[in-house]
């Protein structure tokens, strides 16, 4: 059984940062590609980021250079680092994994992903 767990968000200022974490049971997480994803009230669920097998990763336009994903293969999870944050990223923040490992490829779109965690709150507020 595949269990994702973020943690990591909370309420700071636009321009702070935050780190959250995806943490998994039932599977060894350097196998798999791992995408973050967030949805904000009224929108779809959309890709900013994913790392691959082989740590090639991907950031969305609206991300880049504020968002850095990384492997942290002894604590079997997985990282997002926001820096500069604004009013625009506040969402829920997922992190997911596809049904199969060894991808040395990722994609930023939820279809290609089965497994998901429940989420973490990120708001930016004054």
């Amino acid at each position: 059984q595949v269990q994702l767990v973020e943690s990591g968000g909370g309420l700071v200022q636009p321009g702070g940062s935050l780190r959250l974490s995806c943490a998994a049971s039932g599977v060894t997480l350097d196998y798999y590609a791992i995408g973050w994803f967030r949805q904000a009230p009224g929108k779809e669920r959309e890709g900013v980021s994913c790392i691959s097998r082989s740590s090639r990763t991907w950031y969305a336009d609206s991300v880049k250079g504020r968002f850095t994903i990384s492997r942290d293969n002894a604590k079997n999870t997985v990282h997002l680092q926001i820096d500069t944050l604004e009013p625009e990223d506040t969402a829920i923040y997922y992190c997911a994994a596809p049904r199969r490992s060894g991808s040395y490829s990722c994609s930023g779109m939820p279809y290609e992903y089965t497994y998901w965690g429940q989420g973490t709150q990120v708001t930016v507020s004054s």
